[in-house]
């Protein structure tokens, strides 16, 4: 491929934000694996696996200009994610488009779409959104995806251990913003 092995994820982005499609395609090798892998354990179809690894890529050489410095794959993963969320909102639509009104428990939404709704839609993700973004990236890989403090230090790039304090910081933190956006009526703690 390109002549970009040498070079870290941050300088592959920078390039990709350049137009450098070698450095998309160093990125893509790189990362498309795990990503293929942890997309698959969150949706049975293959071929909507394949349309959200290919539209995380689309995107990430759309928006590589926006990547802030954060971790490479910590960020690769909140895009796939959130196409993973996208592909399942649409999968749903045609389903009620395609099926005659009935009351059906395939036409729920699982338990797991509402609470990726929720963190982006919902006071937890308004929450989300006021703590520090590494502190964030903790909690979203050990809460929502259910990775081990292990795995998510190899995902970040950190230590063990500062998965672990950032994870504690990172609750109290959620805690503290979502008890001012719903404060306590009796005037207590939440």
């Amino acid at each position: 491929m390109g002549g970009h092995r040498e070079k870290d994820d941050g300088s592959l982005l920078r390039a990709v934000a350049a137009g450098d499609a070698a450095a998309l395609a160093d990125l893509y090798d790189r990362h498309a694996g795990w990503l293929h892998a942890r997309l698959a354990r969150r949706c049975a179809d293959p071929e909507v696996v394949r349309e959200v690894l290919q539209d995380t890529f689309v995107t990430v050489w759309r928006s590589a200009a926006a990547h802030r410095g954060e971790e490479a794959g910590g960020w690769l993963w909140t895009i796939a994610a959130r196409r993973l969320v996208d592909a399942r909102r649409a999968q749903e639509r045609v389903a009620r488009v395609a099926v005659e009104p009935v009351e059906t428990e395939a036409a729920a939404p699982s338990a797991e779409d509402r609470v990726l709704a929720g963190l982006e839609y919902g006071d937890v993700g308004t929450a989300l959104d006021r703590i520090s973004p590494e502190l964030r990236e903790v909690l979203r890989a050990t809460v929502v995806d259910g990775l081990t403090t292990r795995e998510t230090a190899r995902l970040l790039g950190i230590p063990e251990g500062t998965v672990k304090s950032r994870a504690r910081r990172a609750r109290t933190e959620l805690r503290a913003a979502l008890a001012q956006l719903n404060p306590s009526p009796l005037g207590g703690p939440a």
